[in-house]
């Protein structure tokens, strides 16, 4: 196990910036995830402390030893991919215990490990079937149980759920942290599914554009973004964001106005969580809005309304589904307003 530091990462591919400057440290034993949408810089990072892309500029550290010359073989990591990486000729045993055998590690003492990392993915009875034998599942704790079957001081993870199913991602998710908490390892894992990010994470980083956005525990970010990037990624659905203007303590809207607002006067993106909003007749509402959807999603109804500026999405009770096209009123709750300036989509703080 070891801890991670990563100071000044860049990388360039000729005229196209993938990374710039990321500083970042990575607790021994820390489960991190790095999120953000295709193309942001995650994999390109996980790929940099591999050892499988060259920095173009900054530095690795791995348990405080530099390691920007040392080949990936030599890094005491193991990575685990999207697409499992198993090898179809072999068995569950020797795909679990290739790493000990390109080692050398005696025949007897391979078998052992090879069982005992099999075992702690549930994998002990199916130690002499083929990959095309396996669901999807399977094949995935295979391909775990081959990362953890060598010991390694660090975990690296990249997509490793994205081809399995609804049902069979939420299965493996709690037996991934289970399996961490474990381990003790420390472990990166990449994923652009923001449900993952905040089911798994000991800390979130979130990427966009090559730069990082926020760092921070899954709850912070949720409850306070640094800006309307990360309100729009982090939450299912979204954050709602509504440019408007505030004037002695009105947010003012073509749609209505919210009275009873602590903030400066002038331009502002507010925010507000859907399950935070309420759906009520036209006349109580802050803000009033046509039902443009009205979905029924078991455990809640998400209720799609239109606004003059775009959709704006409140999470309700099952049994509080709307007509569509008919007349709702919005109630938000004043203590949980978020605050975003227009231009730059920084959080503003409170006065």
């Amino acid at each position: 196990m070891a801890a991670v530091e990563l100071v000044g990462l860049t990388k360039r591919f000729g005229s196209f910036t993938a990374l710039e400057e990321l500083d970042l440290t990575i607790g021994d034993g820390e489960f991190l995830v790095l999120l953000g949408p295709s193309g942001c810089g995650k994999t390109t990072t996980m790929r940099m402390v591999a050892g499988l892309e060259i920095p173009t500029h900054g530095d690795i550290l791995i348990g405080g030893k530099r390691v920007n010359d040392v080949p990936a073989r030599d890094r005491d990591l193991a990575m685990v991919f999207q697409n499992y990486a198993l090898y179809p000729h072999m068995t569950v045993g020797e795909n679990i215990g290739y790493p000990l055998k390109i080692k050398r590690v005696p025949l007897a003492a391979r078998q052992e490990q090879v069982r005992a990392a099999a075992a702690k993915v549930e994998l002990d009875q199916l130690l002499t079937r083929r990959p095309a034998e396996l669901s999807g599942g399977q094949r995935q704790r295979v391909a775990l149980a081959r990362a953890i079957v060598r010991t390694p001081q660090l975990f690296l993870m990249d997509e490793p759920l994205s081809n399995l199913d609804a049902k069979l991602r939420t299965l493996m998710r709690a037996e991934l942290k289970h399996l961490q908490r474990e381990l003790a390892t420390t472990t990166i894992y990449v994923t652009h599914d923001q449900v993952e990010a905040m089911t798994l994470a000991d800390r979130i980083v979130i990427l966009n554009e090559a730069k990082i956005q926020q760092v921070g525990d899954p709850a912070s970010i949720y409850a306070r973004p640094a800006n309307t990037f990360v309100a729009g990624f982090i939450g299912s659905p979204p954050m709602n964001l509504i440019e408007g203007t505030i004037e002695s303590n009105v947010f003012r809207h073509a749609s209505g106005n919210i009275e009873g607002i602590d903030q400066r006067d002038g331009p502002v993106v507010l925010g507000q969580r859907p399950e935070d909003l309420v759906a009520c007749p036209p006349e109580e509402g802050d803000l009033t809005g046509m039902v443009y959807s009205s979905e029924l999603l078991g455990d809640s109804t998400l209720i799609n309304v239109k606004l003059d500026s775009g959709l704006v999405a409140i999470k309700a009770a099952p049994e509080a589904g709307r007509p569509m096209n008919s007349a709702v009123g919005l109630r938000f709750d004043r203590s949980k307003l978020h605050w975003f300036e227009p231009d730059t989509g920084a959080r503003q703080e409170e006065l």
